[in-house]
């Protein structure tokens, strides 16, 4: 079955007066470069330029958006993942996918998916069990061709700044030989020390015994900070722009260099209580933020998460395989410590996340509406939906307005959705934009001004580009 090329109003205002202004914005947008702030898309695809294999290796491994729904749906991880010794190619993976296709109706990444089998191969095939094996044969003849290895996709995509996720302690050889390629556009490291700054992080002791004999520091607490400001001047160096940290729960607390000391001491020792090991990991997040205050990197947070859920799963897979659940967080309190202490400083930019939507209107907008470092962070994970993307200016612009948001981040380990992911949004802001323009709260001149700077005014702004 063919099906149609995609509606080119798709996502805007079904009304037809609002979707008229809503078409001429995005127009103004559709074809703008992409700024891409925040993600997991390795340097390495880039700069090896390999084609990819299959399509399984293109939409599906190490997409956790898709492989968590068909879990949930039944399919065991196993069977996602191309084996031949078990008698698993890549054609028998991509029909279970087309198999329980009918399971990502309404949902993002389904939306996505069919966003790049047309945008990107031309395929408007619908996908479903009978069509399996032609949409992978067309998939598959593309892939062989060199307008989509990534650089070339790259380029077609029109990615101007594309940030990746790193180590501490990488090498960034691969930044490094990106930045004096012939690539079209920036890619830029980003310092995630999560595994160095959290006592109950696997192997935390082991990590900053690596940290501190990689950078030839003492064993003390100054030896530790001065080891964390030497690697965040590596990724500077190498073009950084921000640092990113993931954590359960958004907690800061400052302490004197005594009690700093004493902590340190306990957590590597392996002795911390669970209070000490919170204490330590609040006044580290501190401790980053006079770091960015000292050398200029934006510091985003992106707090909530109870990772690796199901440990059944953990043990078979390992991490980022689809069983990180969001739990509730509070924000006021939590970063008032951070605030209290560099919350006024002029060029300190934080950028705080959150999946918990509860927290959009009641306290990140206000948060954001009055602290000239905090930005409100896009929509983020299980929220960087259509819908969840509405909700989110819904919440927030009343309070806080356009400019105290970050841009779109497409926080996304799969290449291929990058253009579809920051498409979506384009048309969301539109939508909510042309909403704004018919019922007289927002000028029409002024909210071409604001589509324009949404893509890229405002992430060059809040991070620093």
């Amino acid at each position: 079955m063919t099906a149609p090329r995609r509606d080119p109003a798709r996502l805007l205002p079904a009304d037809p007066s609002t979707r008229a202004v809503a078409a001429e914005l995005y127009e103004r947008v559709a074809e703008s470069p992409i700024i891409s702030p925040h993600g997991h898309v390795p340097p390495s695809l880039l700069l090896r330029d390999e084609p990819y294999a299959d399509p399984v290796s293109l939409l599906v491994a190490g997409d956790h958006y898709v492989t968590r729904m068909l879990h949930a749906g039944g399919v065991d991880l196993a069977d996602l993942v191309v084996d031949a010794l078990a008698g698993r190619d890549a054609r028998t993976v991509w029909r279970r996918l087309a198999a329980n296709w009918h399971r990502f109706a309404g949902t993002a990444s389904g939306y996505w998916i069919e966003e790049e089998l047309d945008g990107v191969f031309g395929i408007t095939t619908a996908l479903g069990p009978d069509t399996a094996d032609a949409v992978f044969d067309e998939i598959a003849a593309a892939l062989v061709r060199p307008e989509f290895r990534p650089r070339a996709l790259f380029e077609r995509f029109g990615i101007e700044f594309l940030a990746t996720t790193d180590d501490p302690l990488d090498d960034l050889a691969a930044h490094a030989l990106l930045a004096t390629s012939d690539l079209p556009g920036r890619v830029a490291p980003t310092f995630r020390p999560d595994r160095y700054l959290d006592p109950d992080a696997v192997e935390f002791a082991d990590n900053v015994e690596r940290l501190l004999s990689a950078t030839c520091r003492p064993g003390d607490f100054a030896g530790y900070l001065s080891a964390l400001e030497e690697r965040r001047a590596h990724f500077i160096g190498h073009g950084a722009v921000s640092t990113d940290h993931g954590v359960e729960e958004l907690f800061t607390c400052d302490v004197d260099a005594g009690e700093g000391e004493r902590l340190f001491r306990a957590v590597v020792a392996g002795t911390a209580s669970a209070a000490e090991r919170r204490a330590f990991r609040g006044h580290m997040l501190v401790q980053m933020a006079r770091m960015s205050v000292d050398d200029g990197l934006v510091m985003t947070i992106h707090p909530g998460v109870l990772r690796n859920h199901s440990s059944a799963t953990y043990a078979r897979f390992g991490a980022d395989t689809g069983h990180d659940i969001p739990v509730a967080t509070e924000f006021t309190r939590g970063i008032r410590p951070l605030l209290e202490k560099y919350g006024l400083e002029r060029d300190f930019h934080l950028v705080l996340f959150a999946i918990d939507e509860s927290t959009y209107s009641r306290e990140l907008a206000p948060l954001a509406g009055f602290y000239p470092s905090v930005y409100l962070g896009a929509p983020w994970w299980f929220l960087d939906a259509p819908d969840a993307i509405a909700r989110h200016r819904a919440a927030v612009t009343e309070t806080a307005g356009f400019y105290r948001s970050s841009g779109f981040i497409d926080d996304t380990r799969a290449f291929l959705s990058i253009p579809a992911r920051h498409d979506t949004a384009r048309r969301v802001d539109a939508g909510f934009l042309a909403r704004l323009v018919v019922e007289g709260r927002v000028r029409m001149d002024a909210a071409e001004r604001i589509i324009d700077d949404l893509v890229d005014a405002i992430p060059r702004e809040v991070f620093k580009l």
